[in-house]
């Protein structure tokens, strides 16, 4: 039986610019911004604060009224996570904090699954958590566009990668077509959580080499030595929107619904 969920604060990142679909978080989806989907997300998660960090008075303007808190913050951060440290200094919040990374172009991202990772960190003593799901399909595995994960017996990260990743050396020696039995292929789920203290001092650490050659911030903190708990998602979560193509698809699915 899981043990009763932690409270969490909720810090959804969401820039304005975007190369692949610009003014990302005010882009509808049935009507509604994305960004007030992800708020409402969070809402609907039970967190006892949710906080969108902008960089825009825009954002800013299209959440009035839908009982979050808006963080105005520098538009120059180089990741997510940068951004909501600043947050964590704003806000003053407690070291021992839980807060949820919920990324601003997760719309459809299920209530149980940001549940799930604010549990994760609290029941291990590991500073960071992240979530996964598994990979059944051959074309999944092998896009670099889909970030794999592998895992410890213990349930850590052991490394982020676009590669192919556990490379099941037999199997793939003969047939890249189908995925092998009884090998663990994961997909990393971009949800997080830090206690806020380890937030704010992940921005104190140097960018690594692995991070940099992955394009995979995570991995700053796997190289500098901090452990990441991954656990499984207990639902699906839907792709996030980068794309024209993407919000189409996103309309489709809630007109299914």
């Amino acid at each position: 039986m899981p043990t009763a969920t932690p409270s969490f604060i909720v810090a959804i990142p969401a820039r304005y610019g975007s190369t692949r679909l610009p003014a990302k978080p005010l882009r509808e989806i049935a009507g509604v911004p994305m960004v007030v989907r992800v708020a409402q997300r969070a809402l609907e998660a039970g967190a006892t604060q949710v906080v969108v960090a902008v960089d825009d008075q825009r954002i800013a303007d299209a959440l009035q009224g839908h009982g979050v808190d808006v963080c105005m913050t520098r538009s120059d951060h180089a990741s997510g996570s940068d951004r909501l440290a600043e947050c964590a200094e704003f806000y003053a919040w407690p070291d021992d904090a839980i807060v949820v990374n919920l990324q601003g172009d997760e719309p459809f991202a299920p209530a149980a699954g940001i549940r799930e990772v604010a549990r994760a960190l609290a029941e291990d003593d590991a500073p960071m958590a992240t979530l996964a799901t598994p990979i059944t399909d051959a074309h999944e595995l092998f896009d670099p566009n889909v970030v794999k994960l592998v895992r410890s017996a213990s349930g850590r990260a052991l490394y982020f990668s676009r590669a192919p990743l556990p490379w099941a050396r037999d199997a793939f020696a003969v047939d890249r077509d189908v995925l092998p039995a009884n090998v663990p292929f994961l997909r990393h789920i971009g949800i997080y959580a830090y206690r806020a203290g380890f937030l704010k001092r992940y921005t104190t650490l140097e960018r690594t080499l692995l991070e940099q050659a992955e394009s995979l911030e995570q991995l700053r903190v796997l190289e500098h030595g901090f452990a990441i708990a991954a656990r499984l998602t207990p639902e699906p979560f839907p792709p996030g929107i980068d794309t024209e193509a993407d919000l189409e698809r996103a309309e489709r699915w809630l007109a299914q619904r």
